[in-house]
């Protein structure tokens, strides 16, 4: 499959994209992951269909509560980059299972400050870990992919402790199975949406 591109940067299909080997049980209450892929409609978008995911949240992290708002993260000018916030159930999925997704289909992980034409550090691609596991998961996940040879160029997810998540305004949550005809989410949003379907529909909410 090499040199067949599958958008997202990667070179084999999405579906190729192996499982984090380093992925261990977690117990107890639902957990949460962080995750920043370029614009939060479109990584939102793909979270939702999961099963095992019991919520999912666009907001903000990275930067202070005074300039989490949507016209202040715009600019580029704060350090915060856009996310959402997923509540799983452990015993249904994982953080690495979650991370597989967010690197075969949410986003491409090897453009830097930027997804397609949303140009930005807003749209950088991130993880942010709550704790020492989750940071030794996508670390090692990342070497995983790297040594893997199936992107087109090396992976640039910046990794950084999650200090604080600030909730995005209410119009945007949900936003992209609210306005479907948007042209933007009809674009982007939904090609996402229909590749997770196509590729790992074993994984999806029954």
């Amino acid at each position: 499959m090499a040199g067949s591109f599958f958008g997202g940067g990667l070179k084999v299909s999405p579906k190729q994209v192996p499982a984090a080997s380093f992925d261990p049980r977690e117990e107890g209450s639902p957990k949460l992951a962080v995750l920043a892929g370029g614009c939060f409609w479109c990584v939102e978008a793909v979270y939702r269909e999961l099963d095992g995911v019991l919520s999912v949240t666009s907001g903000y992290a990275g930067g202070s509560q005074e300039t989490a708002d949507y016209k202040t993260v715009c600019t580029g000018e704060t350090e915060h980059a856009e996310v959402v916030q997923i509540a799983y159930d452990p015993a249904r999925t994982s953080f690495g299972a979650l991370l597989r997704i967010f690197f075969a289909v949410a986003h491409d992980p090897t453009q830097l400050n930027r997804q397609g034409n949303d140009i930005g550090t807003q749209y950088r691609s991130a993880i942010f870990y709550a704790d020492d596991t989750q940071k030794q998961v996508a670390e090692a996940y990342i070497q995983q992919l790297d040594a893997a040879d199936v992107y087109s160029a090396k992976i640039v997810t910046q990794l950084q402790p999650l200090q604080a998540f600030f909730e995005a305004e209410d119009y945007h949550q949900n936003y992209a199975e609210l306005h479907p005809g948007q042209p933007y989410i009809a674009a982007v949003a939904l090609p996402k949406v229909d590749k997770l379907r196509e590729y790992f529909g074993d994984a999806l909410k029954l």
